[in-house]
């Protein structure tokens, strides 16, 4: 008689968020190690490869959810026929809606438009919120650096510092020389 196959620790792991997940238990590292009886270390470790391949969401630092899995989508098309009605192909299902069925469909359908935008906006103000912030701490830093550079960059910055600044006024001077 053949011996049964074990599980993979990944596997073994992705049904324990799973099933967690199901029963509404919050799935921290710890429930995992007293769920499956794997050490911490392969807990952790797991649990890093499930999320790079997608199957499982850290909410936040320790606390996971498993991906949403749907089968693979289908084909799409929608065709308007010359006395109105109009033909939605889903698959292999086909719906045949009259206009008014297909306003309603359209009414329920913005929404999610609605929604998908709202969405994009987001993470495109977020992304921007990134690079603004970043600017600021380099600001920061470098304004840090001016208002105290003896202590921070030494003695020599200092001095390069005044040489930077009085080639400058000379510039100035001259400029100034140079208009009528």
């Amino acid at each position: 008689m053949a011996e049964p196959r074990r599980k993979s620790t990944t596997h073994m792991v992705l049904d324990a968020v799973d099933e967690l997940h199901a029963l509404e238990q919050v799935v921290t590292r710890e429930t995992l190690v007293e769920h499956t009886g794997l050490k911490l270390a392969i807990v952790d470790d797991r649990i890093g490869a499930l999320i790079e391949d997608g199957q499982v969401h850290r909410v936040r630092n320790g606390v996971f959810v498993p991906a949403e899995k749907h089968p693979p989508a289908r084909a799409i098309s929608k065709t308007v026929m010359p006395d109105g009605l109009v033909k939605l192909e889903i698959g292999d299902d086909v719906l045949t809606l009259t206009p008014r069925e297909d306003r309603a469909l359209a009414a329920l359908q913005a929404g999610v438009a609605v929604q998908f935008a709202a969405i994009n906006l987001g993470h495109q103000a977020a992304v921007l919120n990134s690079g603004i912030n970043e600017r600021v701490l380099r600001l920061e830093r470098i304004a840090a650096r001016q208002q105290e550079p003896d202590e921070i960059l030494g003695t020599q910055a200092r001095a390069d510092q005044c040489a930077v600044s009085k080639q400058a006024r000379s510039f100035e001077t001259v400029a100034e020389l140079g208009q009528p």
